[in-house]
This record gives C-alpha cells, sequence and structure tokens, in this order.
C-alpha cells in the first residue's frame, strides 16, 4: 500500500461516512421512469386522496419553487399547479434502499442503517480500497451509476460530524469535516444548528444565555449539569465535536419497533384518533412476535398541523407482545397527555426496551395467568392466517376506516417504519 493512502488515515482515530440519500422517494421515482419525472417538480404525497394529503418529500425542482415537506397538497399546487404527484411506494423504496446499503456494504461489514435513506460507515479498516475519499467517490459514483441515484456523504473521523459534513453539499455533495474545522465552521452557528440538539432544548439553552455552539463548547460544567443532567456533558461534548459511539451493524435490530402515519386531514375525535392507535398497535405488536420479542415500554408520538411534535412513554407492568396491551396504554398516554379537541396531522406507536421473548421472565398478572396460554395460542392462528392469506385476512371492526392507518397492512403503501425490518431480512437471506 503506498504512504499517499496510509497519510490518509488516522494513526489511531477512526474515518465515519455518513451517506445520505438526495429526496430519496422522488429519486426512486425518477429512477425507475426517468422519461416522466427526471428534471421535473415532483412531490410524494402521503395520503390516499393525494390532493387532501400533505408533502412527504419533494424533489429538487419542486424546492426551488418554494415546496416543502409538511405542506399541504393544496398550498403546493398554489405554487406550482404542474407539480407531478406521486402515491408512495415503500416497497419499492425498501429495494433500492437495500441496493445502495448493499453497494456501502462492500466497502465495510461496520454499516448502521439509520433509516430507510441513510447510513453510516466505518472505513478505518478500508484502505484497501484507497483514501477515504477515493471511497466516499466511488460509493458515490456506484450508486449513481447502478441506482441513478443522487447522495451526499460526509466524511468525519465521528459520526456526529460525518452527519454534520453530508448535510452541507446537496445534492450530490462530498464534505470533509475534521475535528480542526469545528472551530471555524461550527462554533458561530446557532445551537439548534447541530445534530441532535432539538427546538427545546436550543431554547432552553439560550434562556441559559448559550446562544451559538462556541458558547456551548465553553459553557460551565456546572451549570449544564444542573441544567440538563447527565445529558449536559454529551452537550457540550457534542459542540466541541467529540462523539465515541461506533458504527454497530446491529444498532437498528431489536431497539424499537414503530410505525407512524400521516394523516389526510386533521383528526379531532376521540373515537377516530383510537381506531388509528388500535391499527398501529395491531401491526407493531405483529411485527414484534414476527421478530420473538416482548416489549417492556410503549411510546406515542402526535404531530400537530403546525408540525410540532410531542412524544410520551410508558413502562408497561409485564412485558408484552399482544396488541391490545400496546394498544390500552396508547389511548392511556393519549388521554393523559393530549388536550381533547386540538388537532392531530400524524400519529404513531413504537414499542422499546425490547427483549428476546424466549429470554423474558414473563411476570403473569395474578389473574391474567390463565388467560395467557390461550391469548398467545390465538396470536399464533391469527398470524398464521394472515401469513397465509394476506394481512387483512382478520381484522376487527374498529380497524375498518378511511384514513392511512388502514393502509398500513399494504407493504406497498405503507409508511417509513422506525424499526428496519427490511435490513433484518436482508441479513437473514444472507445467513
Amino acid at each position: 500500500m503506498n504512504n499517499h493512502i496510509q497519510e490518509a488515515y488516522p494513526v489511531k482515530g477512526r474515518v465515519i461516512l455518513h451517506i445520505d440519500m438526495n429526496a430519496f422517494y422522488c429519486s426512486v421515482h425518477e429512477a425507475v421512469e426517468p422519461e416522466i419525472y427526471k428534471g421535473k417538480p415532483t412531490a410524494v404525497a402521503g395520503s390516499v386522496e393525494l390532493r387532501k394529503g400533505i408533502i412527504v418529500t419533494c424533489s429538487y425542482p419542486a424546492r426551488a419553487l418554494g415546496i416543502k415537506t409538511g405542506m399541504l397538497v393544496s398550498q403546493a399546487m398554489k405554487l406550482c399547479p404542474d407539480l407531478l404527484l406521486i402515491k408512495p411506494d415503500f416497497d419499492l423504496y425498501r429495494q433500492f434502499s437495500r441496493r445502495f446499503m448493499k453497494i456501502a456494504y462492500s466497502y465495510s461489514p461496520l454499516v448502521q442503517a439509520m433509516s430507510i435513506d441513510e447510513c453510516y460507515v466505518d472505513i478505518t479498516g478500508s484502505k484497501q480500497f484507497g483514501t477515504p475519499l477515493d471511497i466516499a467517490g466511488q460509493i458515490q459514483q456506484r450508486i449513481r451509476t447502478e441506482l441513478q441515484l443522487p447522495c451526499s456523504i460526509g466524511v468525519a473521523p465521528n459520526k456526529l460530524l460525518a452527519k454534520m459534513a453530508s448535510d452541507m453539499k446537496k445534492p450530490n455533495g462530498i464534505s470533509v469535516l475534521r475535528k480542526r474545522d469545528v472551530q471555524r465552521l461550527l462554533w458561530d452557528k446557532p445551537c439548534a444548528y447541530l445534530y441532535g440538539i432539538g427546538n427545546k432544548t436550543a431554547e432552553k439553552l439560550k434562556r441559559l444565555n448559550i446562544h451559538t455552539l462556541g458558547q456551548l463548547a465553553k459553557a460551565s460544567d456546572t451549570l449544564l449539569q444542573e441544567q440538563f443532567g447527565i445529558m449536559g456533558a454529551v452537550l457540550k461534548r457534542s459542540a466541541n465535536g467529540e462523539d465515541d459511539s461506533p458504527v454497530d451493524p446491529e444498532q437498528e435490530q431489536s431497539k424499537s419497533i414503530g410505525h407512524t402515519t400521516t394523516l389526510p386531514a386533521n383528526l379531532t375525535e376521540r373515537a377516530d384518533i383510537f381506531r388509528v392507535f388500535l391499527n398501529l398497535a395491531d401491526q407493531v405488536g405483529r411485527r414484534l412476535r414476527r421478530q420473538k420479542l416482548m416489549a417492556h415500554t410503549v411510546q406515542i408520538t402526535i404531530r400537530d398541523p403546525d408540525m410540532k411534535t410531542i412524544t410520551r412513554a410508558a413502562k408497561l407492568n409485564v412485558p408484552t407482545e399482544n396488541m391490545d396491551d400496546i394498544y390500552h396504554m396508547a389511548c392511556k398516554l393519549f388521554d393523559d397527555h393530549w388536550k381533547e379537541g386540538m388537532p392531530i396531522r400524524l400519529l404513531g406507536i413504537t414499542l422499546q426496551n425490547l427483549s428476546d421473548k424466549q429470554e423474558t421472565a414473563v411476570q403473569l398478572d395474578l389473574f391474567d395467568y390463565q388467560k395467557q396460554p390461550g391469548r398467545e395460542k390465538l396470536n399464533r392462528a391469527l398470524d398464521a392466517l394472515r401469513d397465509k392469506f394476506g394481512e387483512h385476512a382478520v381484522l376487527t371492526a374498529g380497524m375498518l376506516g378511511d384514513d392511512p392507518s388502514s393502509l398500513i397492512r399494504n407493504h406497498k403503501e405503507r409508511g417509513t417504519s422506525l424499526q428496519m425490518d427490511h435490513m433484518k431480512e436482508r441479513r437473514l437471506e444472507e445467513d
């Protein structure tokens, strides 16, 4: 190996890539049908009746006209009457996701999928393929030529800076962000600019007279600990560009199983909202059982029409794999944390603190233990029916409706899962 390549890698540190697919859903449709979509303003809209829904994502020509993710389709059509609306096809997106991850995987076994359209790659041990910039260029070129998709890649000594770097040039950019660049490039930016700092945390920092990342990087350890607990030290380290978290190929497995659905119109009625929760609980429960896991915690996600999002979670008394336990906890969380009558645009359920079913000591409720084998038998029977005849084979009356939560049994049209099931399937195929 020549010295030029050897010198491009740190003696002790790591080299991490963050690959971020640009306008992924729209780009996939353009790759499949360029004669219809290439270079046009396009948008994927999440509703069955596209014109009543919201924009899930849009192409760069559409963005140039002021169209944004989360915008109502009706608003977008006023800005661009020629906007091409596309029905989501998540089966297709998952196929392309597997393919771009496979390209990344050919350069390093350390690939961590973060979502359907982004991943981290640790290339510290990949010197045989060239310098870090050579590898980033090869991956970007292969994704472009083999899949006809654009992507941006960040090159950095850790995951945090790699993620920040991939956002610097879009579309089709490759950016390097070194530790020594942090002060010059990031310290004058507002705190919310840093990946991982949300608006709520940024507002709290402002109240402490910490407005920029430079101020956060130099802030008092005591003050930060008083205000943020153990997260205070993490915030300060992040502002200094420090992040030791490994690229973990297993990260996306067994951490959470979740599903969110965007609603075609604002929901305010409790009965409508609970029907959506029932559909979500049904599907996340099914996925939980498929992976032979038990959930200890249920989290709900609620987003209002102004895109303000809250998440609330609670620990279950007993770990579960059952839809009704998940559903009742979701409804309880909703009643406890959302003001009745306030409009809702998106709902989600995420199961957290998952454990292997065989290893989970289920402390059965004294009055419930007799029902437990019966519930398990029923779950197995219903799952078998659905495996054979499709997801719509067995539905309860409470699940029926015309909102997108009823669509989540359709793998082609259902939304992005928080758990990357398709990556697990890929691994099982390889094993």
